[in-house]
C-alpha cells in the first residue's frame, strides 16, 4: 500500500514537473510577428508570384496604417505642441479610415493582412513613449516625415506595378492623402525645430 502511494506521488509529481516545464517553455516562446504571420498565410494561398507581390503590398500598407494610428494616438496624448497634437490626430483619423478601406479590399481579394502592430511598430511606439516635451515632438515629427517618405515610395511603386487593377487603383487613390500627410509632417517638423 505504501509503495502504491509513493508511486502515485512520484507519477503525479512527474506530471506536475513536466506540466510546469511546458508552461514555462510556452511563456518564453515569442509570439510570431503579425506581419510575418500574414505573409506566411498569403504565401501559402497564392501560387502566382504577381498575386503574392500584390498581397505583400497590402501587408506593408496595413503595417503602415497600424503604426500611424498608434503613434498618432500617442501624439494626441503626449505632445507638448498643439501643432504636433493636430498632426497626431490627422494621422489617427486618416489612417483609421485608410485601414478600414484596406481591410475591405484585402477581404475581397482573400488577402491576409496584420491586425495588430508589428514588432517594429511596437519598438517605435516604445521609443516614442519614452520621450517627453519637445524631445517627444521632434521624434514624432521625424518618424512621420521618414515614415511618409517611405509610404509614398511604396504606394507610387504599387500604383504602377501591382497586377490587380483594384489594388493598383487603391494605391493610386491613396497617394494624394499620403503626400498631404508628408507635407504637414515636414511643416510641423520645421516648426518644432524652431522651438
Amino acid at each position: 500500500m505504501k509503495n502504491n502511494i509513493v508511486k502515485t506521488f512520484v507519477n503525479d509529481g512527474s506530471i506536475m514537473i513536466v506540466s510546469v516545464l511546458l508552461i514555462v517553455a510556452a511563456c518564453n516562446q515569442k509570439a510570431e510577428d503579425p506581419k510575418d504571420t500574414a505573409e506566411d498565410h498569403n504565401e501559402a494561398k497564392f501560387d502566382d508570384n504577381k498575386a503574392e507581390k500584390d498581397a505583400q503590398f497590402l501587408v506593408e500598407a496595413a503595417t503602415i496604417d497600424l503604426k500611424e494610428i498608434q503613434l498618432g494616438e500617442l501624439a494626441v496624448m503626449n505632445a507638448s505642441s498643439q501643432d504636433v497634437k493636430d498632426l497626431g490626430k490627422m494621422m489617427q483619423d486618416a489612417h483609421t479610415k485608410n485601414l478600414n478601406d484596406l481591410q475591405s479590399l484585402a477581404a475581397n481579394k482573400s488577402i491576409t493582412i496584420p491586425a495588430s502592430l508589428t514588432e517594429d511598430g511596437q519598438d517605435d511606439y516604445k521609443k516614442l513613449s519614452e520621450k517627453k516635451g519637445t524631445d517627444f515632438d521632434k521624434e514624432f515629427c521625424d518618424m512621420m516625415v521618414n515614415g511618409h517618405k517611405d509610404a509614398v515610395d511604396k504606394f507610387e511603386k504599387a500604383s504602377t506595378d501591382c497586377e490587380d487593377a483594384d489594388i493598383k487603383g487603391w494605391a493610386a487613390s491613396t497617394l494624394p492623402v499620403l503626400r498631404t500627410h508628408l507635407d504637414h509632417a515636414m511643416t510641423c517638423q520645421d516648426k518644432v525645430k524652431k522651438m
